[in-house]
């Protein structure tokens, strides 16, 4: 516990004073005494010197303890209004202050809680005006998030130095799925507010895209926007439609301005590989079929020669039919595989597995007239389908069980199968033979007197899928069952982040416009103006160099003032030993639950690219940085940016508190505790923290980097190593 170097003076300063006094009145004394009476008063002062001594240690015990009492009355407890009122200031939901000390401090106590509610009240007041005022613009961030969001194309918005302003769902997870290692924390290195967009494209393009959008505008260009194609370092091949963000104020040129630029991206990695494939396989026909043509004309040339021999001329013959034959399998099976290209290419959409079943129960109830159940349905299936084709594939066959066999009830069941999904038509009572299920798949699909150019097995073959007919003897039931493919790695994340995504004001900082290029160091930097990564670990146990090792990292950004909750980094970590028992309670992570999760050298690449360009903050940043300096020279990983711990700066800001623990400093500034003992939990709440001390530290003076610095290392806490 830090020592109070005031209070132990006033404390100790008596007896001091006493002695120093007391000797200096016995010298004063003994110097004005005759010899004879000197050594006379000496003696009786060396025969009563340890009742001597006990007066003066009860004297000063007394009179330290009434000037620590005084003390701790007086000054100490004004010193905690002082920090406590500072808190009342900086804090959006402020507590009351325990009354302490003299009745003064009592009374100014309650006063400062009366000008606290009174300023509370009129916050809310001007609060709620605002909010009025402010509709109508809320209302249109609101609309244009909304749209942002509902779009199928991914869009990013960047100011001039590439800093990312908004982006959408859609691009969030197209992001997510570039990402090199997108199964680690989703991959959320590559996105955020505040973050550079040149972590994934190349400046010197984008400079160059701007220079053409620059170009066409002076031109006079009525949408002066270019794309260009380009490599992400995920190996994903990205077309790239960029248009200009005008300013509406003129360029030096008389254009004009740019304040940034949209980007929306189109990943073309699939299409490409298909065309490649055509390439290639129309390559091959036309020089396997340049050769065959050859040694068919060289054999034909023979063979119209007057004296060639039977012999050879049926040697010649033979050449010329295992040419044909060779070139007949080569056009076949091109011809089969561009059959397969086109049937691949048709247009489909991913989708919900559960929401094409409640469509299904929809359309085959209103066609049939049957009660349709859905059982045993894995809701977290995405499919990659064509609904309309297949709603009809379905709805039809249902039909012919009902019409032919007078099917009373129908059930459908969807499930993962491998890299697919089966699509099961299941129902109760006549069987049907394998002839009538072959005549339905072959022939064309009729509702109502309305025959439809597509059979169940073009919908099928269209799905790239398959279709058959069982019978489950046990339970007296038989399905037809559906083939069908998942939607692919990336069409399924992007799908439910979609799906998840449900805070949209997260996901745009319009302020940011106003940022310029960063010309200054860090240090010089204002504290409010910096771009922080706040993050914590949790590990098996207490002892970075003893062993221990991290099982958990939480991160979450603060860009220009605010907490993006959106932009956050979760990961648990195989530490490639066992969890203790006695630390399980208290981060609740399991042994089971980091098996099979990737170890933290395949985790912090991922967290490093999360950090970049930011400043670290951590409570107790000593411990959390400890485990990452342990893990430098196995990894090559290295945080080198500067690094702030709220354990610091709170006893910086408010050196008379008892406590600078977490959640006493979260208490001080009502802060909820949400997630304590989880990383990114523990994160957040930092987080939280770091923003209320930002401004408290301004208040002291304390306004760059550079000075946020020096000033926790002097503090006592600063002393602690791992």
């Amino acid at each position: 516990m830090k020592i109070d170097r005031r209070e132990l003076i006033a404390t100790l300063a008596p007896g001091l004073l006493l002695g120093v006094t007391a000797a200096g009145a016995a010298l004063l004394l003994a110097a004005t005494l005759e010899p004879a009476e000197r050594a006379a008063f000496t003696a009786m002062l060396e025969s009563r010197g340890a009742l001597l001594l006990l007066a003066w240690l009860v004297l000063s015990g007394a009179v330290g303890a009434l000037l620590r009492s005084a003390y701790l009355r007086w000054v100490a407890a004004a010193a905690r209004l002082a920090e406590q009122a500072g808190v009342l200031v900086a804090a959006d939901a402020p507590r009351d202050i325990e009354p302490a000390g003299s009745s003064e401090t009592r009374a100014l106590a309650g006063l400062f809680n009366q000008l606290a509610r009174q300023r509370g009240a009129l916050r809310a007041d001007v609060a709620a005006q605002v909010r009025q005022a402010s509709l109508g613009i809320e209302q249109e961030r609101n609309r244009l998030a909304a749209l942002m969001a509902e779009l199928t194309q991914s869009v990013v918005v960047c100011n001039l130095d590439g800093r990312i302003l908004l982006y959408n769902s859609r691009a969030r997870a197209q992001f997510k799925a570039l990402s090199q290692a997108p199964e680690q924390a989703g991959g959320a290195e590559l996105i955020g507010i505040g973050r550079s967009i040149y972590g994934v494209f190349d400046r010197n393009l984008v400079a160059h895209a701007l220079e053409n959008i620059r170009y066409r505008m002076a031109r006079g260009a009525a949408s002066p926007s270019t794309q260009f194609v380009t490599a992400t370092p995920a190996g994903q091949l990205l077309r790239v439609q960029m248009a200009p963000v005008r300013t509406g104020e003129a360029a030096a040129d008389g254009t004009v301005g740019i304040g940034g630029f949209v980007m929306m991206l189109d990943n073309v990695t699939r299409s490409f590989q298909e065309e490649s494939m055509r390439d290639q396989l129309l390559h091959g026909l036309t020089e396997g079929s340049r050769s065959s043509l050859a040694n068919m004309q060289a054999a034909m040339d023979m063979l119209a020669l007057p004296d060639v021999e039977p012999a050879m001329r049926d040697r010649f013959l033979g050449v010329v039919r295992e040419e044909v034959s060779a070139l007949s399998l080569r056009v076949a099976d091109m011809a089969k595989r561009e059959v397969q290209g086109l049937k691949t290419r048709w247009p489909m959409e991913e989708m919900l597995g559960s929401d094409l079943v409640a469509a299904a129960l929809r359309q085959i109830e209103q066609r049939c007239g049957r009660p349709v159940s859905a059982e045993d349905v894995d809701r977290a299936l995405w499919l990659l389908v064509d609904s309309f084709s297949l709603l009809q594939a379905l709805s039809y066959l249902a039909r012919r069980l009902v019409d032919e066999f007078d099917v009373r009830f129908l059930q459908l069941r969807l499930r993962a199968a491998g890299e697919r999904a089966q699509l099961d038509l299941v129902w109760s009572g006549h069987a049907v033979n394998n002839e009538t299920v072959m005549s339905w798949e072959l022939e064309p699909m009729r509702f109502e007197g309305e025959s439809t150019p597509l059979s169940v097995r073009d919908v099928v073959d269209r799905h790239g899928g398959e279709m058959w007919f069982e019978r489950e003897r046990v339970r007296y039931q038989a399905f037809f069952r559906f083939l069908l493919p998942l939607a692919s790695g990336q069409e399924s994340l992007e799908a439910g982040e979609i799906l998840q995504s449900q805070s949209r004001p997260e996901y745009y900082d319009f302020d940011l416009f106003s940022a310029s290029a960063e010309t200054t160091a860090l240090d010089d930097r204002s504290l409010s103006s910096l771009a922080y990564t706040v993050f914590d670990t949790e590990t098996t146990g207490l002892s970075p160099a003893g062993g221990d090792e991290i099982i958990q990292i939480g991160a979450v950004r603060i860009v220009n003032g605010r907490m993006l909750r959106q932009d956050c980094f979760e990961q648990l970590v195989d530490p490639g030993r066992m969890i203790p028992h006695a630390s399980a309670p208290i981060h609740g992570i399991t042994q089971d639950m980091v098996a099979g999760k990737p170890r933290i050298e395949q985790v912090l690449p991922s967290f490093h690219a999360f950090a970049q360009d930011t400043v670290l903050v951590a409570h107790n940043a000593a411990f959390d940085m400890k485990f990452l300096q342990l893990k430098e020279a196995s990894t090559g990983i290295v945080f080198r940016q500067p690094v702030l711990d709220t354990l610091l700066l709170s006893a910086v800001v408010h050196p008379h508190q008892s406590s600078h623990e977490l959640e006493a400093i979260a208490e001080r500034f009502g802060i909820t505790v949400l997630g304590r003992h989880t990383a990114l939990g523990d994160a957040m709440v930092t987080a939280e923290v770091m923003l209320r001390l930002i401004p408290l530290l301004q208040a002291m003076g304390i306004r760059t980097l550079s000075q946020a610095r020096e000033a926790a290392q002097k503090t006592y806490y600063a002393r602690i190593k791992y």
